[in-house]
């Protein structure tokens, strides 16, 4: 299998060394830019996240669909806030909408109630078992040719079907989570397992904790994704030159600011954790994992980074490669000049060598 590379596009040019992330206005011109840009660099997907207060990802990647040929979308979607009847009846029309095949649904549980939605569950454990019930429902919703009902502890569904399935029968579902249960979730639901960019050991543990989970339920292990940034420079002193003018960037950013009243402080979940106590142990991991990037935001998602040449960075993700990593995310801090640079330098060499490795293994 070729090494999967996921962007990321947001409805305006932004990053967290500039700007506001939500605004009142979408770009259209800069969305039909930087789709077209990851399309040509050779990535095979973008991730459109989703959040109370953003424009609609489905809607996004509808638009970005008449806009590219074949670029993929990993759509945020987050269980439980639309019914599953209706969220597999959307995700269903919008593949044939986009020619089918071009579509992945990205759960995402989140770490706090969204009481703006209408979801007021608090307790993580619960918040997880509602996950794996809504996905369950969606994929028995894609797959079955009959009616059927539902009887869960979140949801009561009677005589659910949906005619329109998916254009090859089912369409891919990542999820991601670090708490025991995430694991649990993953291989009953999920055909791709998401992480951040952790130190190696870590990334190690959580892999062996998915294989652990497919064994105890009997499932094929998911493909696993990992999330980190890409810093590049010609040299490793110009690499690292620009990684701490990102890092100031950053810190000068008000968004960033401690004490920044139009900032919320918001609970940590277990991944945001883990970065966090990474970065306790150290600045720099592995060959180039570099965590300040991380710190400064408060481990919101993914924002480590790895710095370095090209050859630094190429040798790092196949270190990923190598405990089992199939997929990675990769966003830059200058959002089209780094898409451009993904597949100039990155994306190529990392799926070639990759072929090289498989190829003498088997």
């Amino acid at each position: 299998m070729s090494i999967e590379f996921v962007g990321m596009v947001f409805p305006n040019q932004w990053s967290e060394t500039r700007g506001t992330r939500i605004t009142n206005k979408l770009d259209l011109e800069y969305l039909r830019y930087h789709a077209r840009a990851h399309e040509y660099a050779g990535f095979n997907k973008v991730l459109i996240a989703n959040s109370a207060a953003s424009p609609d990802s489905a809607q996004i990647a509808a638009f970005l669909a008449q806009h590219t040929e074949t670029l993929g979308f990993m759509i945020a979607h987050r269980p439980a806030i639309q019914t599953p009847n209706l969220a597999a009846r959307s995700f269903a029309t919008l593949d044939h909408l986009t020619g089918g095949g071009r579509i992945r649904l990205h759960a995402i549980t989140g770490i706090t109630a969204e009481p703006q939605e209408g979801d007021f569950i608090t307790d993580k454990i619960q918040r997880y078992k509602r996950t794996n019930e809504y996905l369950d429902i969606i994929n028995k919703l894609w797959r079955s040719d009959e009616p059927f009902n539902y009887e869960g502890e979140f949801f009561h569904i009677e005589n659910a079907h949906i005619p329109l399935k998916p254009v090859q029968g089912h369409i891919p579902i990542s999820f991601g989570g670090s708490s025991d249960i995430a694991y649990e979730i993953a291989v009953k639901q999920a055909n791709m397992y998401s992480l951040w960019g952790e130190p190696l050991t870590g990334v190690k543990e959580q892999i062996d904790k998915l294989k652990a989970a497919a064994a105890q339920f009997n499932r094929p292990v998911p493909e696993v994704s990992l999330s980190v940034r890409l810093i590049i420079g010609e040299t490793d002193e110009l690499a690292w030159k620009r990684a701490e003018q990102i890092l100031a960037d950053i810190q000068n950013n008000p968004l960033y600011q401690a004490n920044n009243p139009a900032v919320p402080a918001r609970p940590k979940g277990t991944g945001s954790l883990r970065l966090l106590a990474a970065a306790e142990r150290g600045d720099r991991h592995d060959r180039a994992l570099w965590m300040p990037t991380a710190k400064a935001v408060g481990a919101y998602g993914d924002t480590t980074a790895l710095v370095g040449t090209p050859d630094t960075i190429i040798e790092s993700l196949l270190d990923y490669v190598d405990l089992g990593v199939t997929a990675f995310l990769n966003r830059g801090y200058d959002p089209i000049y780094d898409t451009v640079d993904y597949g100039r330098y990155i994306i190529p060499a990392v799926r070639e060598e990759a072929k090289k490795r498989k190829k003498k293994s088997a």
